[in-house]
């Protein structure tokens, strides 16, 4: 257990931010899905615009820390990939 009040204080920021990236984390694997989802069904269209949005939460949540950079771009090529497939 923490004794000093910096401690005490951090491990409450920590909590706090261990909840909000895991709200985060979960939008974008909904974006995600998604996008999975219309490819799945074959409609290109809707398929492009649910992946404009995910690229662009996925990308926010890079610059929030909550995925790495070539995680990210790694996931949205795949997806583009498969868009430009159908």
């Amino acid at each position: 257990m923490a004794n000093h009040k910096s401690a005490k204080t951090r491990i409450v920021r920590n909590k706090k931010q261990s909840i909000v990236n895991g709200a985060r984390r979960n939008s974008v694997r909904t974006f995600l899905k998604k996008v999975e989802a219309a490819i799945l069904q074959g409609n290109k269209e809707e398929a492009t615009g649910f992946f404009k949005t995910a690229e662009s939460q996925m990308m926010k949540a890079v610059s929030k820390g909550v995925f790495k950079k070539n995680t990210a771009s790694r996931k949205i090529s795949r997806l583009a990939q498969k868009i430009k497939s159908l």
